[in-house]
């Protein structure tokens, strides 16, 4: 079962939960501490793996991006690589077949110069085509050891109500891995990505019953996106949630926490994020289902402090993932 963990730096991997950590994907600087740290623990860690498209759809520049990652893993003694591709795509384009050939040829070499290496892909939420990201996907997961999937910004285009939502709503989440199961991808190829951060909204409208209008910001085609907030980490919404005007609320439907408050200039504000609550019951989802596993962006999100209510905090976000 893979517990894949996104670090992006700093010294927080010191308190992680190294009990339960499969994988790290160093997408910070490269930091040798917690290389050989990973490895006492008997963890991975990969690399980030990003290229610019138009420059693998020639085969020599492919193999070139490929060999250059295969030294760098080497070199720093790494086990492998998640390739981190979130550009638009599209079906018909040399791209979407490059894309294919590039996580194949990349697996081949990764597996054939570092034995034991796992080579990884993420895909959005959904394989219908969100963000104009149409890959090959059963071609891809065919080609890696397994999809990172990203069940989060799952409101990154807003087809309907231009208005504040879940980041990742249990019943859409599910949705997105029933689509990619029913394309024939194996469960034991997918892992859930979880957020362990939330977005913050300003509301042009708050009504009584919580809806919280948005300003229009159009995303890849879409009229309204979840670009119209920012992202907050665990840590800061822990210390907001208590003082806000509401506390915390539950959408049931969207099985999801959320909350209001007012800023220093008399905007309301609502704040959708993923607590244990709702990790746990998409983690539930990941066991019974018969997924690969599961992991966060990022696990830099949470505070480490000793202070104990953050201390238990943490903890009960570690926990969630694994119920």
């Amino acid at each position: 079962f893979q517990v894949f963990v996104f670090d992006v730096g700093k010294e927080s991997w010191k308190s992680y939960d190294w009990s339960k950590i499969t994988t790290v994907a160093a997408f910070g600087k490269y930091d040798p501490e917690l290389m050989c740290f990973a490895h006492s623990k008997g963890s991975r860690v990969v690399l980030k793996g990003d290229v610019p498209l138009k420059e693998i759809v020639d085969p020599a520049k492919r193999a070139a991006w490929i060999s250059q990652q295969v030294d760098l893993a080497k070199k720093q003694y790494m086990d492998g690589i998640n390739i981190d591709i979130e550009q638009e795509v599209n079906e018909t384009s040399p791209e979407y077949y490059a894309l294919t050939d590039l996580v194949k040829e990349t697996t081949d070499a990764f597996h054939r110069e570092i034995p034991g290496s796992q080579v990884t892909f993420d895909v959005a939420w959904s394989p219908a085509c969100i963000d104009k990201r149409c890959y090959n996907y059963t071609g891809i997961a065919d080609a890696c050891d397994f999809l990172f999937v990203m069940s989060y910004d799952e409101q990154s285009q807003i087809w309907t109500d231009c208005i504040a939502k879940a980041n990742a709503p249990y019943l859409q989440t599910l949705v997105g891995y029933e689509e990619y199961i029913n394309m024939g991808i194996d469960p034991k190829k997918l892992v859930m990505g979880v957020p362990w951060y939330g977005y913050d909204y300003v509301c042009q409208n708050l009504s009584k019953d919580h809806v919280c209008s948005l300003s229009k910001v159009p995303f890849r085609g879409a009229p309204c996106s979840d670009a119209a907030g920012r992202q907050v980490p665990y840590r800061a919404i822990m210390k907001q949630v208590n003082s806000s005007l509401s506390g915390v609320l539950w959408d049931e439907v969207q099985k999801s926490p959320f909350y209001e408050y007012k800023d220093s200039l008399g905007h309301f504000h609502q704040v959708w994020y993923d607590d244990p609550h709702s990790i746990s019951l998409k983690a539930a989802y990941v066991k019974n289902r018969g997924l690969r596993g599961i992991g966060m962006w990022n696990g830099n999100s949470l505070d480490y402090s000793r202070e104990a209510v953050a201390e238990q905090q943490t903890e009960a976000m570690w926990q969630a993932l694994t119920p």
